[in-house]
């Protein structure tokens, strides 16, 4: 009997493989890709945002927690501490630079129409400045807010009072000496404004800072705990 020998082609899946990949579907799973890794990433940004706000709720509910354990041994809860520590809000810090510099501005063009003789020089004076100034004393004010130097019962004492004073008066000096140099044209008539208003502001400030320190209003208190 014979036998018939045949040889069948084999197919390489390997070598064939280039031939059947499609270039836009592999653009498509590598954008897939991509717009996952990015979603991935945005959820991890997400989840510590959220891991951060649960620890600042733990921690809040651990000072609660701690309040109520002191209240139920007896502490009083809200009781000013002996020194009264406190700061300023923002509002209290604007309306102190807006009065003041209405009562300032008051004074400098009555000074600057008594040493240069016309009322349009002093307004034009005390207008230059009135927002520059206002805007410089409350960013000032709130510097200062950041420090508790001078504080004591719950209020300025006279030596904070009168370093602001000082401060202010040694900028507020400069800053009207060059604008009534500018607009009055005369460095004598200049000088004179600004030499009356050192003498007399630095000791209206000064007064000025010891009503504000009686004011309540706009203080924020750090309150504690006292058994």
């Amino acid at each position: 009997m014979q036998r018939i020998h045949t040889t069948l082609p084999v197919s390489s899946s390997v070598g064939n493989n280039d031939s059947r990949t499609d270039p836009d579907v592999l653009r498509r799973l590598d954008k897939e890709m991509e717009d996952a890794a990015r979603s991935r990433k945005q959820y991890e940004e997400q989840l510590n945002k959220v891991q951060l706000e649960m620890k600042k709720a733990d921690e809040k509910m651990m000072t609660i927690e701690k309040q109520r354990k002191q209240y139920l041994d007896g502490a009083q809860i809200g009781v000013l501490p002996e020194g009264r520590n406190f700061s300023e809000t923002t509002v209290r810090s604007a309306v102190k630079a807006m009065l003041w510099r209405i009562i300032a501005g008051s004074v400098t063009f009555f000074t600057a129409v008594r040493f240069s003789g016309s009322a349009s020089t002093a307004l034009s004076i005390v207008g230059s400045d009135f927002f520059s100034k206002s805007l410089t004393m409350f960013i000032g004010e709130r510097l200062m807010n950041k420090s508790q130097a001078g504080r004591k019962g719950g209020a300025d004492d006279v030596g904070r009072s009168l370093a602001k004073a000082l401060l202010w008066r040694l900028f507020a000096i400069a800053n009207t000496l060059t604008m009534a140099i500018f607009i009055a044209k005369d460095i004598s008539i200049a000088s004179k404004i600004a030499g009356s208003d050192a003498i007399f502001k630095t000791l209206l400030m000064f007064f000025y800072e010891r009503v504000w320190a009686k004011v309540e209003w706009g203080k924020e208190y750090e309150v504690e705990f006292s058994i």
